[in-house]
């Protein structure tokens, strides 16, 4: 090829950027030849030089790149050796012929690094001589190195050969362990329990760990039987490794004994330093705990932070719910703990029925302890308690409304009697409440109100806004616009001339509520278009656009007119938004209002309406020299033009 001629040339250059060029030019077209040259670059001080040689190598790959690295690996400069190591790893099994001669090597270093590097080839043909080396390479190293790279070929047949070396010296044992984890044979979890015999504690542990890990039901009787002679920290092991094999559930499918006795050693490692043997006993105790389990998983979770450790938090609190209301749970939440306390109200809260009062076992639980416990936890009660409660709690909340100062707890107590249960006997202890110093107690016993609803409640509502108080007026506008139109239209109408303009706001929106209904609405909402308040008038276009009809069309077009450029926009966009043609001459006529927000909001609704005559004013615009409005007329164009596909 006369290129790749032109390329060793090139690579034979005294000047280092010619050759590094030449490099990487070899390797974008292929160019074999240049091999041999390509790897003793490696050689080279040059980063820039090296960095093109390793990757074109890389590149061209195949025997002849796995040939010409090979002797690399022999370098006395360790840079030079991890580098071809590296090239190896990525092409070498491109020639397994030539790594598996160098597994028989009678340089240990060299067995080790093809050993490193059959592990990265995913070829089958890496297994024999890798199993050969683990079981009689006389270098520890190298039987270390060989276990380690068929873990990494994952590949079920150096099963058998992982399955002897389990007999070999610690170190090895360390990485055979690990490999057969990987690769999880059935047929390694026999050797691994009979090498428990006479492996030391750390190699015991790693196995005992792998046998979790592989999950095969087999290795379950033969760790029961262990349990009895195993040290503690072991027996944790053991514990954790056959409630990952098994699950929680499937414990209660042992024999009473072994569940009595296992339950003995999962309270046991509920001890342990290590969080995921505790978290392993903690899922077994879930299904076969019981008050000792349950008082021992509070302390854990109470010492757990609510906010860093919330997904192992809400692991624990389910687990408690599991085993169910306790005594533990009781103590916990009216002890001196408010962690304990607080995680105490949450287990409860998940066990407690979708609907609950005081006839009931944990809800009559919360609410005896809700007057001993702190206003923390009395807040948490009373949410639980008002997200379940029924009829038969209301005398707990009726005494709340009467006795407790906090808001927080009032506004529980006001959600459930008034909005879920809606009852007209406590209309009278909520709107004392409309006067609370906090708004959002304010705002819950209005709503709590008007869904309890009846002559009564309207009636105090009538009365309230013949109130000289602005805040009480305007709650009542409110809650009659709420509970019928019709019915409160004398003072809805009224409410329209109230020197407050936030009354006038609300009368406003109370009587659009219902422009679906019947069109007795619109004279009214009209004849505030030119209210003195901006926010009143923005308010009226605003229903325009909601309630939108063609009449309502030339109003928004007069909207334009307006003082203030917000009224301005909202009747730009509800034309826009409704595709009013007759506004587009408008429309055109504002484009040059000094606004540019308001300018870009007429582009937008011209590209909405669409037609003729939007479109060339659009035109003009981009053919113009402001580049926001050439961008914003060209978007607009663009939808028109999807408009009429």
């Amino acid at each position: 090829m006369a290129g790749c001629t032109d390329y060793l040339s090139l690579l034979k250059s005294d000047d280092k950027e010619i050759v590094r060029e030449g490099a990487f030019r070899a390797g974008e077209d292929n160019c074999v030849e240049a091999v041999g040259l390509l790897a003793e670059l490696l050689l080279t001080n040059h980063l820039g030089v090296q960095e093109a040689a390793d990757s074109s190598l890389r590149k061209i790959g195949g025997r002849e790149t796995v040939q010409a690295v090979l002797p690399l690996l022999r370098s006395d400069e360790a840079p030079v050796r991890n580098l071809s190591m590296d090239i190896l790893r990525e092409v070498g099994g491109q020639d397994m012929p030539s790594l598996v001669t160098l597994i028989h090597d009678d340089d240990p270093d060299i067995r080790i690094f093809v050993a490193d590097i059959l592990g990265s080839t995913a070829s089958p043909l890496a297994v024999e001589p890798l199993c050969d080396a683990l079981l009689k390479d006389p270098e520890v190293n190298v039987r270390y190195q060989a276990a380690v790279s068929l873990g990494e070929l994952g590949m079920a047949e150096a099963a058998p050969c992982l399955n002897k070396a389990i007999e070999d010296e610690e170190w090895v044992q360390y990485s055979v362990i690990e490999a057969l984890t990987k690769i999880g044979h059935a047929s390694s979890v026999g050797a691994l329990v009979k090498a428990l015999d006479h492996a030391s504690d750390l190699v015991a542990s790693m196995i005992i760990d792998s046998l979790g890990e592989l999950g095969d039901i087999k290795a379950v009787t033969m760790l029961l039987r262990r349990m009895d002679e195993s040290p503690t920290a072991l027996r944790n092991k053991i514990v954790k490794a056959v409630v990952k094999i098994l699950g929680g559930k499937s414990l209660n499918l042992l024999s009473v004994t072994e569940r009595e006795r296992f339950r003995e050693y999962l309270l046991v490692a509920l001890r342990d330093e290590d969080v995921e043997i505790q978290d392993a006993a903690i899922q077994g105790l879930a299904h076969v705990g019981g008050e000792e389990a349950s008082e021992g998983i509070l302390r854990i979770a109470a010492r757990l932070d609510q906010d860093r450790d919330q997904e192992r938090l809400a692991t624990i609190i389910g687990g408690l719910a599991v085993i169910g209301m306790t005594d533990a749970l009781k103590a916990g939440m009216l002890g001196e703990d408010e962690g304990m306390a607080h995680v105490a109200v949450q287990v409860l809260s998940m066990i407690s029925p979708e609907s609950c009062g005081c006839d009931d076992a944990v809800c009559r639980v919360l609410m005896e302890a809700f007057w001993k416990v702190s206003l923390p936890i009395q807040r948490q009660i009373v949410g639980v308690a008002a997200e379940r409660g029924n009829e038969h709690s209301k005398d707990f909340f009726i005494r709340i409304l009467d006795e407790h100062p906090d808001g927080t707890v009032l506004k529980s107590a006001v959600y459930l009697l008034g909005e879920k249960l809606r009852l007209a006997e406590v209309a009278d202890r909520i709107f004392p409440l409309l006067d609370h110093q906090y708004d959002d107690v304010k705002e819950a016993a209005l709503e709590a109100c008007i869904a309890i609803n009846g002559p009564r409640v309207r009636d105090r509502f009538a009365a309230m806004y013949e109130s000289p108080e602005p805040i009480h007026r305007l709650m009542a506008v409110y809650a009659l616009g709420k509970l019928g139109v019709s019915a409160n239209l004398d003072i809805l109408k009224r409410a329209l001339d109230d020197a407050v303009p936030d009354i006038r706001k609300v009368a406003l929106e109370a009587l659009a509520s219902e422009c679906d209904v019947n069109d007795d609405w619109q004279p009214l909402v009209l004849s505030r278009l030119g209210d003195e308040s901006k926010d009143v008038r923005l308010t009226v276009i605003e229903i325009l656009g909601k309630c939108f009809s063609e009449s309502s069309v030339p109003y928004l077009i007069d909207a334009l007119n307006d003082e203030d450029d917000w009224v301005k926009i909202r009747a730009i966009d509800a034309l826009g938004e409704h595709r009013s043609a007759q506004a587009v001459p408008r429309l055109i006529g504002m484009l040059d209002n000094p606004n540019r927000f308001v300018v870009m909001k007429l582009i937008e609704a011209l590209g909405g309406i669409g037609g003729p005559t939007a479109f060339r004013a659009l035109l003009d615009i981009a053919n113009g020299d402001e580049y926001e409005l050439i961008n914003a007329a060209e978007e607009a164009i663009a939808r028109m033009q999807e408009a009429q596909e």
